[in-house]
């Protein structure tokens, strides 16, 4: 049986040319020239013209069609079969892949539907939710004179005139992933429906934002309340989209009279929707409720957690800050993934000798071990992946934290609280009355708590603790600045890892690009380090990564071990420069270096270690194997 023989090619995909009426539809020949739905058999004759697959895999499909749902797009249909592309079998005929060949094939744009770029309540102005339903069809841009409309069936054009007409302004198709379009019609007008809604609420009524030019309205609120349906909606949908977009912050910033809603992703910040200050407000309002915050108090800061369930549902721990500003409460929300917890070393970035040393410090029975670094430098994530893998059923875990990040079962957690008197020096003393064998303390920041660390460490306790130098040799001249006795550090330090967080290179677009041993030099001078092999890679974008070019992140890592031979430098009037020289000539390899040995690797770009690992000191030798 052969399917395929005899389709006529006049029906295919191919958009006619201008002076060519389009042929009916052999499914529906009453319909209008231009006004048919693709179909299944069109779509296979021409992937088979195009050479994208066989025509005995193009007509299994067909005879098999019956088993699979009738409404189905004929992508979406040939997107589950998961084919490889005949032109390069290492790429797979998924949906996206699909759109993009038929956009190409009926001469029209393609278009990747990015809700960070697509303003939701300027597009659902344009139609009725109801008509984008009808027609499957979804605006994604507008302009004062043209208004961009996103749809996956480029026959069906019955609703262009009819939209040109009333809204006067010129209409750009583009072709779409049909799945996206579904799911944003309901994403898109749901929620520009619960903004609208919260905000005529609000008409009429004084805001509910106590900002720095409503002074005098300090004691009257408006009607918007934080359990309003149309509120939960809001919160509901930047939840479950932070999730989605792999976000780890998610920032609230009031304005004067449309506020903003941003996404960190990969270290970057993002725009993502303006919503009016006053449901801003209410949003707020609801999310302080979750995280048991007091509601009515906005002249202070304050800080909660929540945990909620991922779309997956998988348990998520979000930690809530909030700072008044002039327009009101700022909200912060940092996202922990629980994953974390059970990385293993080599997925947090660590190299085979950067491991063997920390394993090394972190098996000594008492000693202080530092990690250093500046804010959201992966510090935390480091010392709860260690603890996880050290709070074995015989060894007792206590830990002081300002606040608790993540909430682990496997050790036991005090938070600091100074409002009460419980400060992390207060803290230590406490925990080490409460026979501990390891204590994590989140961070040295005064005398008091180095002299409790040392104290604890002196006692016979494994203290892990964070501080904040640039690397790693920093560490020993602030603790003595501090005011701990270089004796009792040469006694008691085990070692210090200084780490920083970058961006590794997408795998979806990844491209080798020849590394030059200029910018190879500029990468590891002042040390002589020689190209290893002369090629790298680089990430030219996609849309997995938004086209950054760059999708998660990694550490890199300086691990000094303080052997008796860089002890002997730690004196109460140690030379930075002096004891650093020291580290290196026993061993220590700078962060710079430890990037250049991930660029080599093909992991990141000599771009991003620039921009994030200081530039090494010391004398110029060759470190890098």
């Amino acid at each position: 049986m052969r399917l395929l023989d005899g389709i006529n090619l006049a029906t295919s995909t191919q958009t006619p040319s201008p002076n060519t009426a389009s042929p009916a539809s052999s499914a529906n020949p009453a319909a209008p020239p231009s006004d048919r739905l693709l179909q299944l058999n069109q779509i296979i004759a021409d992937m088979i013209a195009d050479k994208l697959i066989t025509k005995e895999t193009g007509e299994q499909l067909l005879i098999n069609r019956r088993s699979f749902q009738s409404a189905q797009h004929p992508l979406i249909l040939i997107g589950d079969q998961k084919w490889k592309d005949l032109r390069d079998p290492r790429k797979t005929l998924h949906l996206e892949h699909l759109t993009q060949w038929l956009a190409n094939r009926v001469h029209l744009d393609y278009f990747h539907i990015d809700p960070f770029k697509v303003d939701f309540a300027a597009v659902t102005k344009v139609m009725s939710n109801a008509y984008a339903e009808r027609y499957k069809i979804l605006p994604v841009a507008v302009s004062s004179t043209e208004v961009t409309i996103a749809t996956s069936e480029p026959f069906v054009r019955e609703w262009e005139p009819q939209l040109q007409q009333v809204l006067r302004l010129n209409i750009k198709r583009v072709i779409a992933n049909p799945v996206e379009i579904q799911s944003y019609i309901v994403e898109f007008y749901n929620l520009a429906r619960s903004v609208k809604t919260a905000n005529a609420q609000d008409k009429g009524n004084f805001s509910d934002v106590t900002n720095f030019e409503q002074l005098m309205q300090l004691g009257r609120s408006g009607k918007l309340d934080a359990n309003d349906s149309h509120i939960i909606h809001i919160c509901d949908w930047l939840f479950t989209y932070a999730f989605q977009q792999r976000a780890s912050d998610i920032h609230l910033e009031p304005r004067r009279e449309v506020s903003n809603v941003r996404f960190r992703i990969d270290g970057a910040l993002h725009q993502v929707y303006q919503i009016p200050t006053a449901v801003m407000a209410a949003m707020t309002s609801r999310i302080k409720v979750m995280g048991r915050m007091d509601v009515v108090e906005k002249r202070r800061p304050q800080d909660g957690r929540l945990k909620t369930v991922s779309p997956d549902g998988t348990e998520v721990e979000l930690r809530l800050s909030t700072m008044p500003t002039a327009f009101g409460e700022k909200f912060v929300m940092r996202i922990f993934d629980p994953d974390t917890l059970i990385k293993e070393y080599k997925e947090l970035g660590f190299g085979e000798d950067d491991e063997r040393k920390w394993k090394h410090m972190i098996s000594q029975p008492h000693g202080i071990v530092l990690v250093t670094g500046p804010t959201g430098s992966g510090k935390t994530t480091t010392l709860y992946s260690t603890l996880k893998s050290l709070a074995t059923p015989d060894v007792n875990v206590c830990s002081i934290e300002d606040p608790i990040e993540m909430v682990e079962p496997a050790f036991n957690q005090m938070q600091v609280q100074t409002g009460i008197g419980v400060n992390f020096a207060s803290g230590i003393r406490t925990l080490m009355r409460q026979d501990p064998d390891i204590i994590m303390v989140g961070e040295i920041r005064d005398t008091e708590t180095a002299e409790m660390a040392v104290q604890a460490a002196l006692t016979g306790h494994l203290v892990l603790s964070t501080l904040h130098t640039n690397d790693a040799p920093s560490a020993i001249s602030r603790l003595i600045d501090l005011g701990v006795p270089a004796y009792l550090l040469q006694s008691t330090l085990l070692g210090v890892m200084a780490q920083r967080l970058i961006r590794t290179i997408c795998p979806h677009c990844k491209v080798q690009v020849d590394l030059d041993d200029a910018t190879w030099e500029n990468l590891v001078a002042p040390w002589k380090a020689p190209n290893p092999k002369g090629t790298t890679y680089v990430g030219k974008g996609c849309l997995e990564c938004r086209m950054t070019g760059h999708m998660g992140r990694m550490g890199i890592y300086e691990t000094m071990v303080l052997s008796p031979e860089v002890k002997r430098h730690i004196t109460n009037t140690t030379d930075l420069e002096t004891f650093r020289e020291a580290a290196y000539k026993d061993g220590l390899k700078p962060l710079r270096i430890n990037g250049a040995m991930k660029v080599a690797a093909g992991l990141t770009t000599v771009e991003e270690i620039l921009k994030t690992a200081p530039p090494p000191g010391g004398d110029r030798r060759n470190i890098v194997r």
